[in-house]
C-alpha cells in the first residue's frame, strides 16, 4: 500500500537548520554540517548526476528512502527560501538548477499562486495555495500506487502530522549540536502522534531511526 513518509536529517538536539538562515546559507549557521553524511554516498551522487561514491549501509538507507517515491510535498521556504510574491523572490525557480534530483512531481505549499514549473529529468513543481493537506491530496493522485515523500520543512511536516496524514517517519540523526535554529517539532502538540520504532541503523556518521505512526 502506498505510504506518506518523511525522511529528514536533524541534529542531536533536534534542529533541522541552524540559526540565522539567509539566501546564501539557507540551512543557517552550521546547518550544512547536518548533511555531510550524504555527500560522498554513491546513491546521493547518482541521483544528482554524479559518478563514484561510497557504497555502505548509509548509502543503502538513502537509496531505500528515494526508491518508490511517486511525488513529493514541500513548503515554500524549502523550495526557494522566499516568502512573498514570486516576482520578488531571487530564487523563484528553486535551489536545484535545471535538473533537480526529484524526477517526479513536487507539490509546493505557498500563499502565492503561479503556473507549474517544469524542469528536466521528470521534475515538475506544482504550486498549491490550499494548504499542506490539499498539496498532499494532489501528490497522492499524482503518485498513484507509489509513496508520497514529505520533503519538509518543519511547518509542513507538523501540519500533516497533526492532521494524522503521515504513515512513517525516518530521522537521520547527525552527531552534532547546533544549539539553535529550526526545530523539527517545535510547534507540534504533545500527544498528537503515537510512534512505534521499527528499525535502528547506526554508522559513525549518522544514526537512522525509523518509526511507524500508530493510527
Amino acid at each position: 500500500m502506498a505510504r506518506v513518509r518523511c525522511d529528514i536529517t536533524m541534529s542531536l538536539d533536534g534542529f533541522i537548520a541552524g540559526p540565522s538562515p539567509t539566501l546564501e546559507k539557507p540551512l543557517g549557521e552550521g546547518g550544512e554540517r547536518l548533511h555531510e553524511w550524504l555527500y560522498g554516498l554513491e546513491s546521493f551522487r547518482r541521483h544528482h548526476g554524479l559518478s563514484g561514491g561510497t557504497t555502505n549501509a548509509d548509502s543503502d538507507v538513502l537509496e531505500e528512502a528515494m526508491d518508490g517515491v511517486g511525488a513529493s510535498v514541500m513548503g515554500r521556504r524549502m523550495f526557494s527560501g522566499g516568502a512573498g510574491p514570486w516576482d520578488e523572490d531571487p530564487r523563484a525557480d528553486g535551489w536545484w538548477g535545471d535538473d533537480p534530483p526529484f524526477h517526479t512531481p513536487v507539490f509546493v505549499v505557498t500563499h502565492h499562486p503561479r503556473e507549474t514549473l517544469v524542469k528536466e529529468g521528470g521534475t515538475s513543481f506544482v504550486f498549491v495555495t490550499g494548504g499542506a493537506a490539499a498539496a498532499l491530496e494532489q501528490a497522492r493522485a499524482a503518485a498513484g500506487d507509489k509513496d508520497v515523500a514529505v520533503a519538509g520543512g518543519a511547518s509542513v511536516l507538523q501540519q500533516l502530522l497533526g492532521a494524522g496524514l503521515v504513515d512513517e517517519l525516518q530521522f537521520h540523526v547527525a552527531p552534532l549540536f547546533l544549539g539553535g535554529g529550526t526545530r523539527l517539532f517545535g510547534a507540534l502538540d504533545r500527544g498528537v502522534v503515537d510512534l512505534e520504532c521499527t528499525r535502528v541503523i547506526q554508522s559513525p556518521s549518522v544514526t537512522h531511526l525509523r518509526y511507524r505512526i500508530v493510527k
